[in-house]
């Protein structure tokens, strides 16, 4: 078994804002049937120190950044972890990254450099007897977690940073390095970061491997359009760059089993939807004679293509179907949207906020789901379409380019289209392709077809995580395939 230290700022079902976290919480389970043992090192926020109780104190520290801390190590809500018990850093109302009021928090800095810290102290193994043989970091809130690695006492232990959104950069100022307990000599070696001092660009020049969550994402990332500055290391470090889909957990994601639906079905009993169907349409005031209903599940900003939405539900309402929204973002946005609810009742509803269970019953019930994001490094929600018969209408960028086979004509013959995928990502062009939808949603048999080829897509973790497994062994030298439990 190979012996891998997960480092996560959130992980589901303890602690989640976004994808990250569906990622950090399902890739140690999907890993034990490729000989991968992984323990998930995660910061103690109030949620997570909820379901710490009884943990074993497994190490201390009587100054980290400022401040006591100590490691404590145990299973909870069935991931094996070890807990920065740090109360000076995270035991504080809000979310992990900012306060009540929405803010970054002003020692963010720290907050993260202690987590990565710690992670380097647990590849030497010197806590507990815990020795890795892999770190797996990511995003840039484990940025660092490689450089406290390379530079540290041993570089035996080989580290993996995945990057999960380019945009978001751990970007502070130069006084910060002093305070990193770091050479002088790592900061011009890849640290330094338009003066400043980079997370992420310490990791993306420090580790052995690099991965992000999907192939055309590895690709578009070297590309000065979605480089974020950073496409010129990237190029460099090419080499190391692996793109690898995400999954999701096909248990908690099973629309013949999930409680969150008022009908529960598969691919052969799909016309059962219209249950679920119904009951999205009386949740957010939907006329039940409305023809197809299109869906949006996201953060309500620029980014995701909410504004691209916004400008096209009177062309969707004119062409006969209606739109539900849940989430919440921009302030603009969201009055948008509002408005669109008051210009079109009974035909446009809304829901501020983020509600599992009801993300779980659109998905059941609504006939197609708009993603038309500028860009998507991977991208669950379409994933979750697919899955449960929620016809995916996507951007052709990142992830979404990657999990979703388009339906036009040959692909609708050859009965291997799964969504629509469109191009380039503009207002017009996503009028263009709800048209499409809606047309597709009128001739019935291709439509169901479209939903039972889409259901039976692979959206599992199975060969991500065999790809994740494979990697590792070929940063240790070992040869892959290795069968579970040699």
């Amino acid at each position: 078994m190979i012996e891998v230290l997960s480092v996560a700022s959130e992980a589901y079902p303890l602690i989640k804002t976004g994808g990250l976290a569906d990622v950090a919480g399902a890739l140690p389970g999907a890993l034990a049937g490729h000989g991968v043992t992984m323990r998930t090192l995660l910061p103690g926020y109030p949620a997570v120190m909820n379901e710490a109780g009884g943990a074993r104190v497994v190490g201390e520290f009587s100054d980290l950044f400022d401040g006591r801390a100590r490691l404590l190590a145990g299973r909870f809500a069935g991931l094996d972890l070890i807990v920065l018990d740090a109360p000076h850093l995270y035991d504080r109302q809000g979310g992990p990254y900012a306060g009540p009021d929405g803010m970054d928090w002003p020692d963010n800095w720290k907050r993260f450099a202690a987590l990565s810290w710690v992670a380097g102290r647990l590849a030497l193994g010197v806590v507990d007897g815990y020795q890795p043989q892999v770190v797996h970091a990511h995003d840039w809130q484990a940025g660092l977690v490689p450089a406290y690695v390379k530079y540290g006492p041993s570089d035996r232990v080989k580290t993996v940073l995945t990057v999960h959104n380019l945009v978001f950069q751990g970007h502070f100022g130069p006084d910060v390095f002093s305070r990193l307990d770091l050479p002088p000599h790592a900061f011009y070696e890849g640290i330094e970061y338009y003066g400043g001092v980079g997370y992420l660009k310490a990791g993306l020049a420090s580790a052995d491997a690099l991965t992000t969550v999907s192939p055309t994402y590895a690709r578009e990332i070297r590309t000065p359009a979605f480089g974020a500055g950073l496409d010129g290391l990237l190029n460099a470090r090419a080499n190391v760059l692996h793109g690898i889909t995400n999954g999701i957990d096909t248990e908690a994601w099973n629309p013949a089993t999930d409680p969150a639906l008022v009908q529960t079905y598969g691919p052969s009993t799909v016309h059962k939807r219209a249950a679920n169907k119904a009951a999205v349409r009386e949740r957010f005031g939907i006329d039940q004679s409305a023809g197809p209903l299109f869906s949006v599940v996201s953060r309500l900003t620029s980014q995701k293509g909410i504004d691209l939405i916004a400008s096209n539900v009177d062309w969707l309402v004119s062409l006969g179907a209606s739109l539900v929204v849940l989430g919440s973002g921009d302030a603009t946005l969201e009055a948008t949207l509002e408005a669109a609810t008051i210009r079109h009742p009974g035909r446009v509803g809304m829901v501020k906020g983020y509600d599992e269970s009801l993300s779980h019953l659109i998905q059941g019930g609504a006939d197609a789901i708009l993603i038309p994001s500028r860009f998507e490094p991977c991208g669950l929600t379409q994933l979750y379409g697919l899955r449960y018969g929620c016809v995916p209408v996507v951007s052709r960028v990142g992830g979404l380019a990657d999990t979703v086979i388009d339906a036009n004509e040959a692909a609708v013959d050859a009965g291997v289209a799964t969504g629509l995928q469109f191009s380039p990502v503009s207002s017009e062009v996503l009028g263009e392709a709800i048209h499409r939808t809606v047309s597709l949603y009128g001739r019935e048999k291709v439509w169901r077809k479209l939903q039972r080829r889409g259901m039976k897509s692979e959206v599992s973790w199975d060969g991500s995580a065999k790809r994740y497994a494979d990697l590792y062994r070929s940063l240790l030298g070992l040869e892959r395939d290795e069968p579970a439990g040699d």
